[in-house]
């Protein structure tokens, strides 16, 4: 069996001191993230996070600059996460579109809100994405290359 990280995209979307989080099912119960998911065959890191956050809030979301780059092992020990969070504008919404599975709703937090839930947050990147976004970690997109 090869080792590899499971890559992951995230936007980090703030509105007048609240962040855009997402609320799902998940194995461990209902928890909090931000519009984040996989990685798919063939895309780009950037057309993966603008696809997951429609997928999973009905708005369009165009990254402008990357927030971090984050490793996390699961302390499982089952998989590790390389994720990448991107800071950008949220477009418009889609009232007709059906949010992906396990999405139960999508809902704007305070930083002092989310650190107050922080048991309840899919994994301690969600709050750490937000604390540096925060701090004003903003590194340009050229950063990232896509060949392909």
């Amino acid at each position: 069996m090869i080792w590899k990280p499971d890559v992951t995209v995230a936007a980090v979307v703030e509105r007048e001191g609240r962040f855009l989080m997402v609320e799902e099912r998940t194995e461990d119960g209902l928890r909090l993230n931000q519009p984040a998911g996989h990685l798919e065959q063939g895309e780009s890191l950037i057309e993966a996070c603008t696809r997951e956050t429609l997928e999973e809030t009905a708005h369009g979301f165009t990254p402008r600059q990357l927030v971090g780059i984050y490793q996390w092992p699961r302390p499982r020990g089952d998989v590790t996460y390389l994720r990448f969070a991107f800071a950008g504008e949220l477009g418009a919404f889609d009232a007709t579109r059906t949010l992906d599975r396990g999405i139960v709703r999508t809902v704007w937090l305070s930083l002092q809100e989310l650190e107050t839930s922080a048991d309840r947050h899919r994994s301690p990147l969600v709050l750490q994405c937000v604390r540096d976004h925060v701090a004003g970690h903003r590194y340009p997109m050229e950063l990232i290359r896509h060949y392909g």
